[in-house]
């Protein structure tokens, strides 16, 4: 028997919106489960983290929280988790940033932003995020793909929740955005690790099969 009661919080990478993890979301409310995918952007790491860390303090249990790449950071540095899921993510300690973890391949899709900071070029970002999708599925998710202000990915997380708590990896094995042995070796910090066989954005292109491994994390052990 699932446990439900539990609520889930997708947290997005770089570039992305609370929006793009819409699929998984849409997954895991059809098997009952409250989900909560906050837009980041708030201007550092620290900000970030605080923004989701208002979420968790509303919350009456202790919740599940999946971090896409950047957002491994993100939810490193939370207090009072059930449980974390590291998906094709960063896994910093407390002297580590994603920048200094390296394994970023999307560097060869980046453009300085008319604006300040970096985007992605739209041209580029199908094959190195979304490769798996189906053409209007990628087309979609490169419309909502936003520019992203500097020093987010030089952060470093104030603590090292996996330390203290459940966490799963997911390795991506197929990705073009995140070295996947980086990720393996990112792995290797956490309590247990899956590969598949997949692009950067599983949560797009395979909802489903995301949806399942997060519902086994809220499985009683």
């Amino acid at each position: 028997m699932i446990d439900t009661d539990p609520a889930v919080i997708l947290v997005h990478g770089l570039w992305h919106q609370g929006a793009h993890v819409g699929p998984l979301a849409d997954e895991l409310r059809n098997r009952g489960i409250d989900v909560h995918t906050p837009t980041l952007h708030r201007g550092s790491l620290e900000a970030d983290t605080a923004a989701v860390q208002e979420i968790i303090d509303r919350l009456p249990a202790p919740p599940l929280v999946l971090g896409h790449s950047y957002g491994g950071a993100v939810i490193t540095g939370l207090r009072g988790v059930r449980s974390l899921v590291y998906l094709a993510a960063f896994v910093p300690t407390t002297e580590e940033s994603c920048a200094s973890l390296g394994g970023a391949l999307v560097n060869d899709a980046m453009r300085r932003a008319p604006g300040g900071g970096t985007a992605v070029d739209s041209s580029l970002a199908g094959a190195a995020l979304y490769a798996d999708a189906d053409p209007q599925t990628a087309a979609w998710a490169i419309s909502l793909l936003v520019p992203q202000a500097s020093g987010h990915g030089r952060g470093v997380p104030a603590r090292a929740a996996w330390r203290d708590v459940r966490s799963r990896y997911i390795v991506c094995a197929e990705d073009r955005a995140v070295d996947p042995d980086v990720q393996r070796m990112l792995a290797r910090r956490c309590t247990h690790a899956t590969e598949i066989d997949a692009d950067h954005s599983p949560y797009i292109s395979r909802p489903g099969e995301i949806a399942e491994i997060v519902v086994s994390e809220l499985s009683p052990s």
